[in-house]
């Protein structure tokens, strides 16, 4: 029993490790563009083609690096957290 409690303990700080960082990834990502939008208002109200700035570009690309994140987070939880589990379990 005493191997399974410790393979369950290196598991779990294994997905801290995976959260924290995925979350640190989000936090830079977030407050790189949180300062370019305070700090750099010339080149984020850039206009790329009509109706498309940099700041709105950089916005959408903020939201799209949620979802890249967290699919990456799904992908890793459902191939190797939920499977080790399974294996404790037995």
């Amino acid at each position: 029993m005493e191997e399974k409690e410790k393979a369950l303990e290196a598991l779990a700080a294994q997905r801290w490790r995976i959260a924290l960082q995925l979350t640190l990834v989000m936090m830079a990502i977030y407050f790189v563009f949180i300062l370019l939008v305070a700090y750099a208002k010339g080149a984020m109200g850039h206009q790329l083609v009509p109706g498309l700035s940099l700041g709105i570009l950089l916005g959408v690309l903020v939201i799209v690096a949620v979802w890249v994140l967290n699919w990456i987070y799904v992908r890793w939880a459902n191939r190797e957290y939920d499977e080790a589990i399974r294996r404790l379990r037995n």
